[in-house]
């Protein structure tokens, strides 16, 4: 019994690591929509924000239109996930309205 309870353990924490990881990664999904987000509001509105400022380590692109300002946030995953890059854009109407 002591034998597959040595196989086992191992086996159980590599999925809880993997479980851990990939709430962490969701986690800073979100936090870079909502950073994406509010910097395409204040753009919109002549304030232009830094992502990087909002998500540590991201870097965030900004396009123009008639009508709309595009932000587009990346990136790299956190900790063993740094592999992944996320990205996240968001929309806003130019002018604040």
């Amino acid at each position: 019994m002591a034998a597959e309870f040595a196989v086992a353990v191992p086996a159980v924490m590599l999925v809880l690591a993997c479980c851990l990881g990939s709430v962490q990664l969701a986690s800073q999904q979100v936090r870079l929509q909502d950073a994406a987000a509010v910097a395409a509001r204040a753009t919109a509105r002549g304030d232009p924000v830094d992502v990087g400022r909002l998500v540590p380590g991201a870097s965030g692109a900004i396009e123009s239109g008639s009508e709309l300002v595009c932000v587009t946030a990346t990136v790299h995953g956190p900790g063993l996930f740094g592999a992944i890059t996320l990205t996240a854009r968001s929309c806003a109407l130019a002018g604040g309205g």
